[in-house]
């Protein structure tokens, strides 16, 4: 982003209008992803797919979005954000219709693909943008409100997904984005306005090269870890690929004058505790996101509606803080904002891990509901903090090197918690099959009330106990999960706590007092003192 870019003179209200249409578009293209989480089964269904082809419906459009971040600041300097902006958007808004026209399980794929393609640079080169735009006195209300659009599709997106594909066409999931995405294009090309470009840009060829190769191995060993194991070939070799391109990207964006990554950005302290610690919270975040539907739909077998009627209050609570954590942040600085937010999704989180296979659904909702207002008071802030200490000429590179970090680590989060309750879920099985035996007193009451259930309802008594069996090992294999998905929340928790601290790194130190300075040369009026040499005075 070029320096004229900085803190441009505009009316208020023109800023303002121009934050409805980014908020907009980043609402778009946040709904689309959430309204396929809960769709899934219905398109294996629908296609006559499997759960490993019709994932790359997720992975391709996550890997195409994250290997095109890198890439967006060159393209802002290069063509202007305006224009990268709305493109991107008519880009991603095409790509949605495509994918409601699909016909196939891979012509839906390569359409997602291409709609990642586009759509990865709606929200980097939308919060360039707000800084362009907006005093950095005001630019935590904005962001506040930007991150609005973040936490409200998430909130509607399940809940919406869920009635859509019980009543109508999985075609609507897609066609329903439609109208939203030609509104933010038509908002956008009228409401912003073009910033300068520099006609000298260049593309870093090697860097773009690199960053393709490494994020993209790196998320796909990660999104296909569990499913090929994580000893296989394919995924050891997938981390051998991304470790060494990551380390040559470093090595040669070092060198260059105009990288595609500014990694450079990394020597400012501030800006690297804000990434490290808003990445940590993500992280933290993902769990919670990953293992409630798990949590509700296969242990209190909840539909897909019920689940996200039973999240909205969290997601709804999320967007609501937003604007308001903003405002503070601009009002009282990071640290009081980010110690109670921080504090409030630690402790939800880590009370998480007593989750049973009847835990009511009034205190799920509550601890969901506090956890909401954590997430909401501190995230967008401790992103902001890290943002106003870069110089205002390097927003554009500092934007997705940011995004592209928090991509990597939430991808990270879930294939790990993944892992963790995976393992954890056969430990427990383990030992509860050891307590189970049939020696066991409680055990074998069990067997014998269910097998006498099914043997009144007509069943022999080898097939009444047949089925006792089979009963009693699904409990076991709930409690076991159950367990698992405990241990994993308690696991999750870990980084959050981390970054209670972490925060504590923010708060400015107060300048010692220096006193005056003693006059350079020494007069006949004022002698030297015997024992005492002038102070030299300091050049500024």
């Amino acid at each position: 982003m070029s320096e004229e870019m900085k803190q441009t003179n505009e009316s208020g209200a023109y800023k303002w209008f121009a934050l409805v249409a980014i908020v907009i578009g980043t609402f778009a293209a946040v709904l689309n992803s959430s309204l396929l989480n809960v769709a899934l089964p219905k398109l294996i269904a629908v296609m006559g797919s499997t759960q490993d082809t019709m994932q790359w419906i997720l992975t391709g459009y996550m890997l195409a979005s994250a290997v095109v971040i890198p890439f967006s600041g060159y393209l802002g300097d290069k063509f202007g954000y305006k224009t990268v902006f709305t493109v991107s958007l008519i880009g991603f808004t095409v790509g949605t219709f495509l994918c409601g026209m699909a016909w196939s399980d891979s012509s839906l794929i390569a359409f997602r693909i291409f709609q990642g393609l586009a759509g990865g640079l709606i929200m980097p080169i939308g919060m360039t943008i707000i800084y362009s735009l907006i005093p950095r006195n005001q630019i935590g209300t904005a962001l506040g409100l930007w991150g609005i659009a973040a936490m409200s599709a998430p909130a509607i997106g399940p809940t919406l997904s869920g009635y859509i594909v019980e009543h109508y066409s999985w075609r609507v999931l897609f066609f329903l984005n439609v109208p939203v995405g030609i509104l933010a294009v038509m908002m956008g090309m009228i409401l912003l306005k073009e910033t300068p470009k520099k006609p000298g840009a260049t593309l870093d060829k090697a860097g773009a090269v690199l960053s393709v190769i490494a994020f993209g191995t790196l998320l796909l060993a990660l999104s296909k870890g569990q499913a090929e194991g994580w000893t296989s070939l394919y995924i050891v070799s997938l981390f051998f690929i991304a470790f060494f391109s990551l380390v040559l990207l470093i090595w040669v964006e070092l060198g260059q004058k105009q990288p595609v990554l500014e990694v450079r950005l990394f020597a400012n302290p501030i800006f690297t505790l804000s990434v490290l610690t808003s990445s940590l919270v993500t992280i933290g975040m993902f769990g919670g996101i990953f293992l409630l539907p798990i949590y509700l739909q296969n242990i209190q077998g909840l539909s897909p509606v019920q689940t996200g009627i039973l999240m909205l209050p969290q997601s709804i609570v999320m967007a609501l803080m937003m604007p308001i954590s903003g405002r503070l942040f601009d009002k009282i600085g990071i640290v009081p904002i980010g110690l109670v937010g921080l504090s409030l999704v630690g402790i939800t989180t880590f009370e998480l891990h007593r989750l049973a296979i009847d835990t009511p659904n009034h205190w799920l909702n509550v601890m969901l509901t506090i956890r909401g207002i954590g997430i909401g008071l501190c995230m967008q802030p401790l992103s902001t903090v890290g943002m106003n200490a870069v110089p205002p000429q390097l927003i554009g590179r500092a934007s997705p090197l940011s995004n592209v970090t928090r991509q990597v680590m939430g991808s990270m989060a879930i294939a790990v918690f993944t892992m963790i309750m995976s393992q954890r879920s056969t430990i427990h099985t383990g030992i509860i099959n050891d307590t189970v035996s049939v020696t066991n007193t409680e055990a074998s009451q069990t067997m014998s009330a269910l097998t006498g259930v099914f043997a009144q309802g007509g069943l022999d008594a080898a097939s009444a106990q047949a089925m006792a069996a089979s009963t009693l090992g699904g409990l076991i294999a709930k409690e076991a999960t159950v367990r698992a998905i405990g241990d994993t929340f308690l696991l999750a928790s870990i980084p959050i706590f981390i970054c209670i601290p972490l925060v504590l790194l923010f708060a400015k130190r107060k300048k010692k007092e220096v006193p005056p300075a003693k006059p350079a040369a020494q007069t006949d009026e004022q002698p030297v003192k015997a024992g005492v040499q002038p102070e030299p005075v300091l050049s500024r």
